[in-house]
C-alpha cells in the first residue's frame, strides 16, 4: 500500500514549509513514528514522523525547497493493509493555471524559490535566471546553487585574513536576530530590578519533592510562574499588547517560557497558566521543554503567548535585561537563586536570593505600574508562596 507523505497544517498562520533535512533516503526501511525529515517554517523547526512502517520509495521534494502546506513530499510503501488512508492525506495541491514556462529558459519566471535558496544565491552573487533547476517542477534547489557557485569563475581576492572564518547564520539564528532587532526598533523598553527572598519557595519545593520522591522534581520556576499568573490577573496591562495606537487587553493568560536549544532559543507557551497549580505548570513546562529539544513541537505550541518568562539563572546568570517578545509589552527575567547575606529584623542572615528583572514597554505602562507588578510577585513568593499539592 502506497502512502503519500504530506506537509501537515502545523499552524493556522503557516502557509508553507522548507525541507531542511531528509533523515531517510529512497529505499530506506522506516518504522512507524520514526523521524523521516526536518522541516522549517517562519515559526518553528520540527521533525515529521513516519505514519506507518515500510519503505520510503521516493522523495518528491528536495532539501532546501519550500512548498505549501499539504503538499505531497514523499511516497512510503507499507505492508499494513489498514494504512491506505493516512491521517495527513489531503486533496492534491494543484498549481494555478497559466502559461507553461520552462525553468531553463533565459528570463523564465520561477514557480517558487525558497528563502533558503534565495539567500544562498544572493550571498554568492548567483543569477537564478541562469540556473537550471533540477527539483520537482523545475524548482531550483540548494544543490543547484552550490553547483553554480563551483562553476563560477573565481574572483581575485586582494587580501585574505586566515584568522577569520565566515559562517552564514543558521535559519533559526537569523529569525531570532530579525525578531530581536525588530523589537528594539519597536518598543520603548525599560528594565526594573527586584531582589526576592526565595526561602519560602525553597521550603515548599523541598516538601513537595519529598512527596514526589521518584517522580519529576520541582524546580523554582513553577512557583515563579504561578506567582506571575496571579500578578498578570491583577495587572491586565502587563498581559496586553500594542497595535498601532490601541492597547489590546488579553483576557486569557498564556505564558511563554524561553527554552535554550543548541542552535538558538524557542518560546513554547503554557496556555491558561492561571488555571494551573504548581504541579500542573511544572508538568506542562517539562513536556514543552522536552518536545522543544527533540523538535516535536507544533506551531500551536508557540502561538498565543501574552507574556514571557526567561530563566538565565539556570546558566548561572545573576540578572539580565531581556528583550521584549513582540507584540507583548513585558518580559520577566529570573536570575540564579544563590545564598547571600541579607538583613532581617536588624540581623544579618544567609538566605537564598534571586534578582528578578522586568523589561517593559514604556508606551504601554509607566514605571510605577511595572514596579507594582514586580512587587506583587515578590510578595507572593516571600509571603504567600503557592503550595504544591501532590
Amino acid at each position: 500500500m502506497k502512502i503519500p507523505i504530506v506537509i501537515p497544517q502545523i499552524g493556522q498562520s503557516i502557509a508553507e514549509a522548507t525541507i531542511l533535512k531528509w533523515y531517510k533516503k529512497p529505499g530506506d526501511t522506516v518504522s512507524k513514528g520514526e523521524s523521516l525529515l526536518e522541516i522549517g517554517t517562519d515559526k518553528i523547526n520540527t521533525e515529521l514522523p513516519s505514519p506507518e512502517s515500510g519503505v520510503l520509495r521516493e522523495w518528491l521534494v528536495q532539501e532546501g525547497e519550500t512548498v505549501p502546506v499539504l503538499t505531497e513530499i514523499a511516497m512510503l510503501e507499507s505492508d499494513n493493509p489498514s494504512s491506505g488512508t493516512p491521517v495527513a492525506k489531503s486533496d492534491p495541491v494543484v498549481a494555478a493555471a497559466g502559461p507553461v514556462v520552462k525553468p531553463s529558459e533565459p528570463g523564465a519566471e520561477r514557480v517558487h524559490l525558497s528563502p533558503v535558496v534565495r539567500k544562498l544565491a544572493i550571498e554568492h552573487g548567483i543569477d537564478v535566471e541562469k540556473v537550471l533547476g533540477t527539483g520537482a517542477g523545475g524548482r531550483i534547489t540548494r544543490e543547484d546553487i552550490l553547483k553554480a557557485v563551483n562553476e563560477k569563475p573565481a574572483k581575485v581576492v586582494k587580501t585574505v585574513d586566515s584568522d577569520i572564518e565566515r559562517v552564514p547564520m543558521s535559519r533559526m539564528r537569523k529569525l531570532i536576530a530579525d525578531h530581536m532587532a525588530a523589537s528594539r526598533r519597536t518598543a520603548a523598553d525599560v528594565t526594573t530590578f527586584f531582589e526576592i527572598d526565595m526561602s519560602e519557595v525553597d521550603h515548599q519545593r523541598k516538601l513537595a519533592n519529598e512527596k514526589l520522591q521518584s517522580s519529576a522534581k520541582l524546580t523554582y520556576l513553577p512557583f515563579v510562574l504561578v506567582a506571575v499568573a496571579r500578578a498578570l490577573r491583577a495587572f491586565p496591562i502587563v498581559n496586553a499588547s500594542i497595535e498601532n495606537d490601541h492597547i489590546l487587553y488579553r483576557k486569557k493568560i498564556h505564558i511563554g517560557v524561553a527554552v535554550a536549544l543548541e542552535d538558538g532559543l524557542i518560546v513554547p507557551v503554557i496556555k491558561n497558566a492561571d488555571t494551573l497549580d504548581v504541579v500542573g505548570i511544572a508538568r506542562t513546562a517539562q513536556d514543552l521543554s522536552e518536545r522543544a529539544r527533540s523538535k516535536r513541537l507544533n506551531a500551536t505550541d508557540l502561538e498565543g503567548g501574552t507574556f514571557t518568562v526567561t530563566n538565565p539563572g539556570v546558566f548561572g546568570a545573576l540578572m539580565g535585561t531581556p528583550i521584549i517578545h513582540q507584540p507583548q509589552v513585558a518580559i520577566l527575567g529570573v536570575g540564579a537563586v544563590t545564598k547571600r547575606p541579607t538583613v532581617v529584623q536588624d540581623s544579618i542572615v544567609i538566605r537564598p536570593q534571586a534578582y528578578f528583572s522586568l523589561s517593559y514597554d514604556h508606551r504601554a505602562m509607566d514605571g510605577a505600574t511595572a514596579d507594582r507588578f514586580l512587587g506583587m510577585i515578590k510578595n507572593i513568593l516571600e509571603n504567600e508562596c503557592p503550595v504544591a499539592a501532590v
